[in-house]
């Protein structure tokens, strides 16, 4: 079993904080984008995956044993088969009637951002083998959910099944709400008291056009109607606006009279 403690170098009496540290610097140091090794990267992303998630961290720090079920008792003392007993009793090989050959599968833990979700497409990822290093080319499913796990049949080592847990770093801009997507932006007060256009980019670059209305208050949020997330049903999210202010650095004299005497 891997040593996914040893692969974020933390003992095994880590707290989760100290876990999450020691991922953001390893991943950050390896990070292919920054010319580290992809399988180095790959590997610390399914140590966190498992490590960073109470319920399976408690699962591989105490795993299960493995039991054969009824593979292995096909005969007893004196030549007795009791496969051939089931049979004469419900007239076929007992154990045979449900069998399907399975497939072996292997796991990853994929990283992509918020835009991957928005464009999906396709991604070329690294497994390793007995050979070396193979690379694949798999589909990111539109709309694609934090922690989602995607089967692709046939294209694993050997023909093995690829079981793809995706993981979606967070966005600097934009919040995510199943497939609504959420901003903040501030604007000048004068914007907020007058009313006037407000302009937005997407997160794929596509900007839209909303009116913030006279006399509106700061926190109020404008919605974009089915200009969010889609998935690949066609179901398409929203966009909303979470509008604030700021005060301008320089207030013509005229205006903080004008606002004084109103206070009088």
């Amino acid at each position: 079993m891997t040593d996914y403690y040893a692969a974020l170098g933390v003992p095994k009496t880590a707290t989760a904080d100290d876990i999450k540290r020691a991922f953001r610097r390893l991943a950050s140091q390896h990070h292919p984008d920054k010319g580290g090794d992809t399988q180095k990267f790959q590997a610390i992303q399914q140590a966190y995956a498992t490590l960073g998630d109470e319920q399976k961290r408690a699962e591989y720090d105490n795993p299960r044993p493995q039991f054969s079920g009824f593979s292995g008792f096909q005969g007893t003392p004196g030549g007795v088969n009791i496969n051939d007993i089931f049979g004469q009793m419900f007239g076929q090989q007992f154990g045979q009637q449900h069998q399907h050959p399975r497939r072996s599968h292997v796991r990853m833990t994929l990283w992509i951002k918020l835009l991957d979700v928005a464009t999906g497409g396709k991604r070329t990822v690294s497994l390793g083998t007995q050979a070396g290093v193979s690379a694949v080319e798999i589909e990111i499913p539109l709309g694609i959910m934090d922690g989602d796990n995607v089967q692709y049949e046939g294209i694993g080592p050997g023909g093995s099944d690829l079981v793809v847990q995706f993981r979606i770093s967070p966005d600097q801009t934009w919040q995510r709400d199943g497939l609504n997507l959420t901003q903040e932006v501030r604007i000048d007060i004068w914007n907020l008291i007058l009313g006037g256009d407000l302009t937005i980019d997407t997160l794929t670059g596509k900007t839209l056009s909303t009116t913030v209305p006279a006399r509106t208050q700061p926190g109020t949020v404008l919605r974009l109607k089915a200009q969010g997330l889609r998935d690949r049903a066609g179901r398409t999210g929203d966009i909303f606006v979470r509008v604030q202010t700021f005060l301008p650095q320089n207030i013509p004299p005229e205006i903080i009279d004008a606002i004084q005497k109103h206070q009088e």
